[in-house]
Parts: structure tokens; C-alpha cells; sequence
């Protein structure tokens, strides 16, 4: 370190008092064995939020939120200011490819068990994470005041609507009346941009500060195997392999934000009849085609499409308990019930998504991704065994 940078350091530790930051550079190592790959998808959810809150901040200096100028001002936006098309469809795009990586990382950590005491609440905060995630996509994708989004909100709004007891207050909260109009638009712009990046910010500040608190977890799997588990600093090996991976995100997103921009479509009209394609987008799209399934009629006095959403909360809610539900994994350090659950559930979401848009590529996708994981630990774990 050069003079003027330790006198710098040196001031920066009197004032702000670093010695705690230094400490934990210094000290913090991490795990490295055959899954360690699924690590880094917890970092790169992050940089993706980092690049939606650049790219809203660029955007909201020119949308409007009414009914009558927010089609207008995208159109605008993408058309008239310098680079405006690119900031929208990285700031759309990045906002796929963070819920992609938000729903691999939960799904890593629930295969190895990451959520193993003391990291309960670990979990807990990261899972609300991926909720509020999901509501980022929900709220932002009325904004553009297009055609689709319009009735797919209405669509999605009915189905928050149809819970028992409790339906119809969602409804009109969601809405802001009784119908999908620009109060909805406000409240959806108010949510988006203000409360739920409020909220997540605030949980990705605690989610993180349990994880430095608690460390890394081994998956069960490693630990049976009696020889101690290597570790790597995370200064500036981890680190240094993490920002690899941010520039590889980077370059996909600056691809596909380039080569296939996100598109305006047509303005909505509350007045037209609704599109036959409609459709939410694809992270509700396995929900979506499982109601769709259902047969029309009622049971007990509820509509049978109300028993699937009944049920869908309470896998959401059984999800969220899950580090107090599953004791077994305590005790005997496995919890063969929870993997084949968490199997079933990413079978379900990839299996009804590839139904809903009759197409195989989420298949290919999910393979992909396991195959580039597995690949990617053993090398990993290789290098680790060539350098000892």
C-alpha cells in the first residue's frame, strides 16, 4: 500500500472505524467442493438488482404513470432519448435473468440444506426476497400500459380476488377499485418504485449480514465424507471468481438487450376484447397453465381453480417454515423427504412452464444450467487438489 493510501486507509479507520470490515477481508474464507459453483448465484441476483436500480433511476426521469401518457412516454423513451431503447430493454431483461438466477440460487440452497440451523432465518429472509422479487415482475409489468400486461394484470388480479374471505379486499388493493385502471397504474408505479425497492433493500442488508455472521454451509453430503472440506479466501480468490461471473452476466444481458430489444407492443384498451394469447410472464407461467387445467365447477361452495391457489400459498407458507419444519436434517444430517420435494417442485415449475409456452427450451435451459454447475465444481475442485 502507497503512502497517501494508508494515510487514506488510516483517516477512513479513525472516522468510520473499518477495523471490522478489515477484519472479516482478512479472515472470511469459503468452502470449496463439487457444489461450491452454486454459490456465486446469490451474487449475481445482487449485481442483477444493482443493475434494475440504475437502469429505474434512468427510466423514471422520463415515464410518466397515467393512463394517458405512460404507453407515450416509453414510446418516447425509446425512440427519442439517446440510448433510451437499450437502458429499457437492459432494465427489462435484467429483470428475467435476476429472477432466473434468484430461483437457482433458492433452489441450490434448498438441495444442500443451507438452511440447517443457524441459518433459519437466513433462509427466511432470502426466501421473502424471491417473493418480493416476484412482485417486482408482477407490478412492473403493467408500467408500459400495453395491451398484453393489461389483461394479463386484470387476469392475475382476478385470481388474487378469488381467495376466500380475504379476496375481495386483495382485489381492490391491488387494483385501487373495483377494475383495472390508472389508479392501479399509480399504485403499481408507487409499489415498484418506491416501497418494494424500500423493503428489499433493507432485507438484502440483513440477508447479508446473517451471511457473513454464518458463513457458508457445507451441504450434509460433504461433511459425511469425514475429510475436511478445503476452504479459499474470499479475499481475493472468491471475490476475484465472483466478479468473473458478474462480467459473464454482463455479457449476456448487453447481448440479449442488444440483439432482441424488449418491445413497446400496443397500447391498452380497457374497451377491446382480450387478446387469445394472453399470458403472464414466464416465471407465473407454470401457476398460470396449472389453472388452467382445472375443470370449471365448484366444490363446498368454492370455485375449484380457488383449491389450487389455496394450495399454492400453502406450499409457499410450508417453504418459508421450512428450516423449523424439516428436524430431521438436524438430526441425522439428511432429509431425503425435502430433496425429493425440492426435485418435484423445480420439476413442476420447468415441466408446466415448457407446457404453458408448448416449447422445450426451458427443459434445455434447466439442464444446461446443472450441467454448467457440475462442470464448474469439479474444475473447481480440481484446481483446489492440483495446487495442494
Amino acid at each position: 500500500m502507497t503512502p497517501v493510501a494508508s494515510r487514506v486507509a488510516g483517516w477512513l479507520r479513525d472516522r468510520v472505524g473499518l477495523s471490522g470490515l478489515e477484519h472479516v477481508v482478512q479472515t472470511k474464507t469459503v468452502p470449496v467442493h463439487r457444489h461450491s459453483a452454486w454459490y456465486y448465484f446469490g451474487g449475481m441476483t445482487l449485481f442483477f438488482f444493482t443493475i434494475q436500480v440504475t437502469t429505474g433511476i434512468l427510466l423514471m426521469l422520463y415515464y410518466k404513470p397515467s393512463v394517458q401518457e405512460a404507453h407515450e412516454s416509453i414510446q418516447f423513451i425509446m425512440t427519442q432519448v439517446s440510448f433510451g431503447w437499450l437502458i429499457r430493454s437492459i432494465h427489462s431483461w435484467s429483470a428475467n435473468l435476476m429472477v432466473a438466477t434468484a430461483f437457482i440460487h433458492l433452489f441450490s440452497v434448498l438441495l444442500m440444506k443451507a438452511y440447517r440451523p443457524p441459518r433459519e432465518l437466513t433462509w427466511m429472509s432470502g426466501f421473502v426476497l424471491l417473493v418480493l422479487v416476484l412482485g417486482f415482475g408482477f407490478s412492473g409489468y403493467l408500467l408500459p400500459w400495453n395491451k398484453l400486461a393489461y389483461f394479463a394484470t386484470r387476469v392475475g388480479t382476478d385470481i388474487a380476488g378469488s381467495v376466500p374471505v380475504v379476496g375481495g379486499f386483495l382485489l381492490r388493493f391491488l387494483r385501487g377499485g373495483d377494475h383495472v385502471s390508472g389508479s392501479t397504474l399509480s399504485r403499481f408505479y408507487g409499489w415498484h418504485v418506491a416501497i418494494l425497492p424500500a423493503i428489499t433493500t433493507f432485507l438484502i442488508v440483513l440477508h447479508l449480514v446473517l451471511v457473513q455472521r454464518h458463513g457458508m454451509s457445507i451441504p450434509p453430503s460433504e461433511e459425511r465424507h469425514g475429510v475436511p472440506v478445503r476452504r479459499m479466501r474470499f479475499v481475493p480468490d472468491f471475490l476475484l471468481r465472483d466478479v468473473f461471473g458478474w462480467i459473464l452476466a454482463l455479457g449476456v444481458l448487453a447481448a440479449l438487450a442488444a440483439l432482441f430489444p424488449w418491445e413497446l407492443g400496443e397500447k391498452a384498451d380497457p374497451f377491446a376484447p382480450a387478446p387469445p394469447d394472453i399470458r403472464p410472464e414466464w416465471y407465473f407461467m407454470a401457476m398460470f397453465q396449472a389453472l388452467r387445467l382445472i375443470p370449471g365447477g365448484s366444490l363446498f361452495g368454492l370455485e375449484n381453480e380457488t383449491y389450487l391457489i389455496l394450495g399454492f400459498g400453502a406450499v409457499g407458507l410450508l417453504a418459508f417454515l421450512l428450516p423449523l419444519i424439516d428436524r430431521r436434517v438436524v438430526r441425522e444430517g439428511r432429509s431425503p423427504l425435502v430433496t425429493l420435494a425440492g426435485v418435484f417442485g423445480l420439476a413442476f415449475l420447468v415441466g408446466f412452464t415448457a407446457i404453458g409456452y408448448r416449447a422445450w427450451w426451458p427443459v434445455w435451459a434447466t439442464l444446461l444450467i446443472a450441467a454448467g454447475g457440475w462442470m464448474a465444481g469439479r474444475m473447481a475442485v480440481s484446481r483446489q487438489e492440483g495446487n495442494s
